[in-house]
């Protein structure tokens, strides 16, 4: 049975927009406070005003995801000031358009950077409070293209494919210590990632997920029971794959 814990504390990555903005709203609606980390101060606090009104408690902070080497220490002096998070959410990420051949050093580093090294800090920063407590979740937002290929998204997909190995191997790696950890593959979503200049891409949005939808599935893996995990989900829409 799924319940509502209001003592359990969710950190999310990406939480301004989107996917991240909505997984902070289902929490919240199940009872589970957040700290939601993002790039703009304006909209995360948005984000964390909406997730007050609610009735769960929200702490917003700006950090760069994208400056790797940063990440891992900022996370844990949150976390030493507010307490620990018992589920994890890395959402944050970017999306990128352009063939292997044309694709720059600066480019390829920026996806890898966003896409794959920082999740792997936010996790190295909550990792060690969730080992003493002996339980967590850890919830890595993916894509389908970390199962599949697309033309012209090598250096997505190439990332996503990286955030999927370390995904499984996390989970074999803590699962002795009563971490779960779950890799979520969706396929396309309407965000805001589409209107980004790195992605150049003509689809029909209305045919997409929701973040909605997403969030629900965030949110249904997260509150199932702690000997239960659902290892590698995969959410699409029903037209298919574009």
């Amino acid at each position: 049975m799924i319940s509502p814990s209001s003592s359990q504390r969710a950190l999310i990555t990406g939480a301004s927009r989107g996917i991240g903005k909505a997984t902070a709203l289902a929490f919240a609606k199940a009872g589970i406070s957040s700290i939601l980390i993002g790039r703009s101060p304006d909209s995360l606090q948005a984000t964390a005003e909406e997730v007050r009104a609610l009735g769960a408690e929200a702490i917003a902070l700006s950090i760069d995801l994208s400056q790797v080497d940063r990440v891992k220490s900022q996370l844990e002096q949150v976390l030493e000031t507010v307490g620990s998070a018992d589920i994890l959410v890395n959402n944050a990420g970017m999306g990128y358009t352009g063939g292997l051949l044309e694709t720059s050093l600066a480019d390829w580093q920026q996806v890898i950077d966003l896409n794959l090294t920082s999740p792997l800090q936010c996790i190295q920063a909550v990792l060690p409070q969730m080992r003493s407590r002996r339980s967590g979740t850890i919830i890595n937002v993916i894509s389908i293209a970390g199962r599949q290929t697309f033309p012209s998204w090598g250096a997505y997909c190439a990332s996503k494919f990286g955030l999927m190995g370390m995904t499984k191997t996390l989970a074999q790696e803590e699962r002795s210590y009563g971490i779960r950890v779950v890799a979520l593959c969706p396929g396309a979503v309407d965000t805001p990632l589409w209107d980004t200049p790195t992605v150049n891409a003509d689809f029909d949005r209305s045919l997409m997920l929701t973040p909605e939808d997403v969030a629900d599935a965030i949110v249904h893996a997260a509150l199932l029971p702690q000997h239960v995990v659902l290892d590698e989900l995969v959410l699409m829409p029903n037209s298919g794959t574009f």
